[in-house]
């Protein structure tokens, strides 16, 4: 079945004329982020090259419009075809880039995408530029910074290696959890052995004046987002790579059922994913400038692994137990003890389990147990689905069932991170209550 496509138009500035009829003009506008936030406002310590500013325009522009197209209006209420209209410095190299970035937003998003590239006059409008600091003074290493336990453990390891040159960790900020993100940033400010510095930027788009719609809520492409941010922070402070530490378990998330395939599971640091995003850089980025490359440096361990390694780095299980992990945080009500986490999510049951691995208990307080047999099925589902998976073998295959994996990453390897996550998930099975029966 076609779908008419939702048309939106990337503006290069809130201010420049509104493209014709039929579009849905965007711009930096509809981001709810103060005016020193903004893209050309950044504390970074050098500008970036074109090519960066490009990649971040471009990942604006994809959210933006991700926030702005509802999935309900569609046949099947959740695939979606948008067409882009994006201006660039260098369209031609854009349009070469084009067949890795549809496959990276098909694969994260689940939608069909036509992106238009545009010339981008890079002088039209004046920026503020960084103050010219030295290279001796740019940062030494660039990570996503979540507040998330994975984040956490790796900034933690950072933090404490001996260097002349900070470690920049860029955050988005998560609405009604600012202070725990400052708490967990604050847990590894204390053990910090070098300077560290923190980019702190807004994911929250609001929606077009006078639209009628209201934001889709499901967010898939808000990984790119976050990776395109901290390229641009690498790439103006000269740093060849950028980290986004996520345990290859959740990395490569393989689906718990069939419903749960392609886009319906997270595939944000998936391996086919930061290949077509690093293929996208080295093509925008030409030579002979030297291009940033983004790797997942815990694609190898377990969530459980991944606790001991920040149990290790000296965290305590306090602060572990303050990251914010959930794919749903619970809704905040006037009267009531807030969560943070729900509790029964996917998210949540592999934290539920890494915890347990590390520490032979979890003291989240969560807002809902899985087993609990007072829940709606709607909110079991996952604890369900878990059950029935671990009672399937699982191989390679079942990794790239729905989701392909790049020609350099061995499956085997893969798969040997998914059983041992398996094992720890079975572990979390085990030591529950025996109250709630697989359907």
């Amino acid at each position: 079945m076609t779908e008419t496509p939702a048309c939106h138009f990337w503006l290069p500035h809130p201010d420049a004329p509104a493209p014709g009829p039929g579009w849905q003009p965007l711009s930096d506008a509809l981001y709810w982020e103060s005016p020193a936030r903004a893209p050309d406002r950044r504390h970074l310590l050098a500008p970036a090259p074109d090519w960066a500013d490009d990649l971040q325009r471009v990942a604006r522009a994809v959210f933006a419009a991700d926030r702005c197209t509802s999935r309900d209006a569609t046949f099947d209420r959740w695939t979606r075809h948008i067409r882009l209209s994006v201006p660039v410095t260098a369209p031609d190299a854009w349009t070469r880039a084009l067949p890795h970035l549809t496959a990276l937003l098909t694969t994260v998003t689940g939608d069909r995408w036509e992106v238009e590239f545009r010339p981008h006059d890079a002088d039209a409008r004046p920026r503020s530029r960084p103050l010219p600091f030295g290279p001796e003074e740019y940062a030494g290493e660039v990570a996503l910074f979540s507040g998330g336990l994975d984040s956490l453990g790796w900034a933690a390891q950072r933090a404490t290696v001996r260097s002349p040159r900070a470690l920049l960790l860029v955050t988005f900020e998560e609405r009604n959890f600012e202070s725990l993100q400052d708490t967990v940033y604050e847990a590894v400010s204390r053990r910090r052995e070098r300077d560290l510095r923190r980019l702190e930027q807004s994911q929250t788009v609001r929606k077009p004046k006078d639209a009628t719609f209201a934001p889709e809520r499901s967010t898939r492409s808000r990984g790119l987002l976050y990776a395109a941010t901290a390229v641009h922070a690498a790439a103006a402070e000269r740093v060849p790579l950028v980290h986004i530490p996520e345990n290859g378990q959740l990395a490569l998330n393989p689906p718990l059922s069939a419903a749960r395939w392609g886009a319906c599971s997270t595939r944000s640091v998936h391996p086919w994913t930061l290949h077509h995003l690093n293929r996208i850089i080295e093509t925008i980025a030409g030579r002979p400038e030297q291009p940033v490359r983004v790797v997942n440096p815990f694609a190898a361990l377990t969530k459980g692994q991944v606790c001991e390694a920040a149990r290790d780095a000296g965290l305590s299980q306090e602060i572990l137990e303050a990251t914010l992990s959930c794919g749903t945080p619970p809704p905040r009500w006037p009267g009531r003890a807030p969560h943070t986490h729900c509790g029964v999510c996917f998210p949540c049951l592999v934290r539920r389990s890494g915890l347990l691995h590390a520490y032979g208990e979890d003291r989240t307080p969560y807002a809902a147990k899985p087993w609990d047999p007072s829940l709606p099925p709607k909110r079991a589902q996952h604890w369900l689905a878990l059950k029935r998976w671990l009672d399937t073998p699982c191989t390679v295959l079942d990794l790239v069932a729905d989701v392909p994996l790049p020609p350099q990453v061995r499956p085997a390897e893969l798969l040997a991170v998914v059983e041992n996550g398996r094992r720890e998930l079975r572990a979390l099975v085990a030591q529950a209550p025996a109250v709630r029966r697989s359907a």
